[in-house]
């Protein structure tokens, strides 16, 4: 397919080169800082633009890969003479894009996306359209892309979002709480990489509710009172200790 690609960011890159690597085209980038559009585009083989009135009108697919609050303000100044037009994004609805042409939808990646990552990352694809032929459509797009293609519309893109913000970013807090407090303590925070990379593979085979350990599930108070004696010059962590292990506790009896 030939595909318009707007935006320059972390998703535009990875839709970029992952679409180029699946043999489509990436026939133009806009961007509006045009020394960016061009280093994209010439990663893609692609012409760059800072000018959205310039984009051609007979790309196959035109992909917005900005961030949320742009995309209205993109999409009011498009011209695509109907072809498919996509976002990207989990929180917007679909009809963001109404107006612009008689097929849109959503290309949503539920992965975290970085410039430089591995395009061989396993990408789950949401995808949306407005009515079934484009939700088709769609999908056959989706699935030149990824392994992992699954229809979710508007209310079912949000939930998964939510979802993914206590699997990623709020377990990635979790960690940064285990670093800083290594970081203070003199400790090597490397040395529980495994410990996180096998808690991560167990739950491809286990729900998470099998995979509690340590001394909150064993019930060894002694244990949890010797850490919370350690946390006490760590107000913030001694509270997220606490409440947390209260929490397993109870989980666990029930």
């Amino acid at each position: 397919m030939q595909v318009v690609i707007i935006g320059t960011g972390n998703a535009a890159t990875v839709f970029g080169r992952l679409m180029m690597s699946k043999g489509h085209t990436i026939s133009q980038v806009y961007g509006r800082d045009i020394l960016r559009a061009e280093a994209l585009a010439e990663q893609l083989k692609a012409s760059a633009t800072s000018d959205i009135s310039g984009l051609t009108k007979n790309a196959d697919v035109y992909l917005i890969a900005v961030a949320d609050k742009a995309v209205a303000d993109i999409a009011a100044q498009l011209d695509v003479n109907d072809h498919l037009v996509l976002h990207t994004t989990a929180s917007l609805s679909k009809n963001v894009l109404k107006e612009i042409s008689k097929s849109y939808g959503v290309l949503y990646p539920l992965q975290t996306l970085r410039k430089q990552m591995d395009i061989a990352t396993p990408i789950p694809l949401l995808v949306d359209g407005n009515r079934e032929e484009v939700t088709k459509q769609i999908e056959d797009f989706a699935t030149s892309l990824s392994d992992i293609v699954v229809r979710a519309d508007d209310e079912t893109r949000v939930k998964l979002h939510v979802a993914a913000v206590f699997s990623c970013n709020f377990v990635n807090y979790m960690y940064l709480q285990s670093a800083e407090f290594c970081k203070s303590e003199g400790i090597n925070f490397n040395l529980l990489q495994p410990l996180i990379e096998e808690t991560a593979t167990r739950l491809t085979q286990f729900h998470p509710s099998e995979v509690f350990t340590g001394p909150a599930v064993r019930g060894d108070m002694a244990t949890i009172n010797k850490h919370l004696s350690l946390l006490e010059a760590y107000p913030e962590q001694y509270s997220m200790y606490k409440s947390l292990t209260e929490k397993i506790i109870q989980r666990v009896q029930k």
